[in-house]
């Protein structure tokens, strides 16, 4: 399960990259494909916020119990922050991708917002978190957690090989991407 998160970890910061990219060309003024920039925004809503998060809230919790901590108030705090973030910012991307304007000072801070805090969130996770988890539980509490997260526990729908074509598109972006192909 600890080896699911930080490859999911792997994943998000490709897609971040991308993101961060994106954005720099919004700043110097270039055209973007914002259909990009919003297919991982709603993967991050679809996959990291109901089922990557959760997993990991579970997983903290069975820690927290197992070893006599609370729980992480900032774990839990940063999950809805980012949700909250994400869907602010899905909302201004559906505007732009529906031909409303709005400023393009406000989608490049909002998207550098929603960057910064994914990264601090995945740093947090991985400096403060992942390291208590693999100090902390062996293979039958592996076991455990991960019966208790059977009902969150989906494939990727960007990552995984499945025949899954949600997201197609931004799949064929990524592709293109690591062949050196710009979009």
């Amino acid at each position: 399960m600890l080896k699911r998160l930080m490859r999911d970890h792997q994943h998000i910061a490709m897609l971040l990259d991308i993101l961060t990219n994106k954005n720099a060309r919004l700043v110097e003024g270039e055209a973007v494909n914002f259909s990009v920039i919003r297919d991982i925004v709603e993967y991050m809503q679809s996959y990291a916020e109901h089922s990557h998060h959760p997993l990991e809230d579970i997983t903290y919790h069975y820690y927290a119990n197992k070893v006599g901590v609370p729980d992480s108030e900032q774990l839990h705090h940063e999950h809805d922050k980012l949700a909250q973030v994400s869907g602010s910012l899905m909302y201004s991307l559906n505007m732009i991708l529906s031909d409303i304007v709005i400023s393009k000072e406000k989608l490049v801070n909002d998207l550098a917002s929603y960057i910064s805090l994914q990264v601090a969130h995945m740093q947090f996770e991985e400096k403060e978190v992942f390291p208590h988890f693999a100090n902390s539980l062996d293979s039958d509490d592996w076991q455990i957690i991960e019966r208790q997260c059977q009902e969150k526990l989906v494939d990727d729908p960007l990552f995984s090989e499945n025949d899954n074509v949600i997201f197609e598109d931004l799949k064929n972006y990524i592709a293109r991407e690591d062949k050196g192909i710009k979009v």
